[in-house]
């Protein structure tokens, strides 16, 4: 598989990395035989990035990955986050340095090669977990600690989720201290890469992804799938529930996926094949993150890389779609 250069960081990415989260879950709620099975199969293709956080499995996913990689005596790449709670914002410093700490134990490596901000972003503090701009620039903030972590060696890049409020997020980037940002952009919200309507439903990230790239960041893009919606499959019940990104909560994003399969009838492969295409042909993409169910969601992902991109015509259907608010 192509490595492609994660921004100017002097790393490289496979095409595809390994998502273990919940979303696909194939690292977390499977038989110990599947996921064993899935990160080799993952490894045989040439997937040898894989992106965990405390968060997910409340910590399984990491204790997992952590007893695959010994038992198939392998060190691929990881990424890995830290998210704040409100209660541990009054010392920064410590509470990265304690959570990266943890996350290595349960990987059993001594470093990892990204560590990222995992809290929403936003001007001011927000009752779900947000942290303020301040919290991450400021003295004794994020980016102060995430360096004093990559100067202990404990990780290579620092990066954050580009998630929050849009202005807050450009903030971010701008300030020139993180390498690296997941960027939430796929079919069904492409604005981190391409203008969209004014009074768009969904949030406008203003195309943070050139702006990132510009800037030399390396470019993780995340929710390629839309939680399954994208790729046509039902929205799991947690989607209803928790909206990732504002406006693209399950009933407006299936209603956009209709209008968007629609738009690329005729295309080659199945829809989640086409928005893997689409995410891997945005300028400044350097790698998207899917997240695997079974071994044929593996297989898929890595044959869609062989399919054709989108055409020409069927781009301009999707961005006739994008000039208007598609989601009636």
């Amino acid at each position: 598989m192509e490595q492609r250069p994660l921004g100017d960081t002097g790393l490289r990415a496979p095409r595809i990395v390994f998502g273990a989260g919940a979303q696909g879950g194939a690292v977390i709620r499977p038989s110990p035989e599947l996921r064993l099975a899935a990160v080799r199969r993952a490894l045989d293709l040439d997937i040898d990035w894989f992106d965990t956080a405390p968060g997910y499995g409340d910590g399984q996913s990491e204790e997992n990955l952590g007893s695959i990689f010994d038992e198939l005596g392998v060190a691929p790449r990881v990424s890995t986050k830290v998210r704040l709670a409100p209660e541990e914002l009054d010392d920064i410093p410590g509470a990265v340095r304690r959570s990266l700490e943890r996350s290595l134990e349960r990987l059993r490596r001594p470093s990892v090669e990204l560590i990222q901000l995992h809290n929403p972003i936003a001007a001011e503090r927000t009752e779900r977990g947000g942290v303020a701009v301040e919290d991450v620039l400021g003295p004794g903030g994020v980016a102060e600690a995430f360096e004093a972590v990559v100067g202990a060696g404990l990780a290579t890049l620092a990066g954050f989720t580009a998630l929050g409020e849009t202005d807050a997020l450009h903030e971010l980037v701008a300030s020139g201290r993180f390498q690296t940002l997941q960027a939430y952009h796929n079919l069904l919200n492409p604005s981190a890469s391409r203008p969209v309507a004014d009074g768009f439903s969904a949030l406008d990230y203003r195309r943070i992804i050139a702006v990132a790239a510009g800037r030399g960041m390396g470019v993780l893009n995340i929710r390629v799938l839309a939680a399954g919606i994208a790729a046509g499959d039902p929205a799991p019940e947690s989607a209803s529930r928790f909206v990732m990104s504002p406006g693209s909560d399950a009933e407006s994003d299936a209603r956009r996926a209709a209008l968007v399969a629609e738009a690329l009838e005729g295309e080659p492969g199945t829809m989640a094949q086409r928005a893997i295409r689409f995410a891997l042909a945005t300028p400044g993409v350097s790698a998207v993150l899917v997240g695997f169910g079974t071994i044929e969601h593996i297989d898929a992902a890595v044959e869609a890389l062989d399919q054709p991109s989108l055409s020409e015509a069927a781009m301009q259907r999707l961005d006739a779609l994008y000039a208007t608010d598609f989601a009636p």
